[in-house]
């Protein structure tokens, strides 16, 4: 098991330092996008798809507690 836990840990530092290097400067630092463009960003709802996973996540966790607690119930 520690060793799972030494493999995991270098593989979240390996995934880390792969995305930071990735990073590049933006194409149009300071100005408002054309008419023909999307906004900055793409203009992709985030607030609803954020509401949605928490929701699922919710609903995910509720159930799994009302199955535990059944189980202990029944034992």
């Amino acid at each position: 098991m520690k060793e799972f836990k030494y493999i995991l840990l270098a593989l979240f530092l390996f995934i880390g330092l792969g995305l930071s290097a990735q990073m590049t400067a933006p194409s149009d630092p300071g100005g408002s996008p054309e008419v023909d463009q999307d906004p900055i960003g793409g203009g992709a709802p985030v607030g609803s798809g954020s509401a949605i996973l928490f929701a699922l996540a919710t609903a995910y966790g509720l159930r799994k507690t009302y199955i535990v607690n059944k189980n202990d119930l029944m034992d």
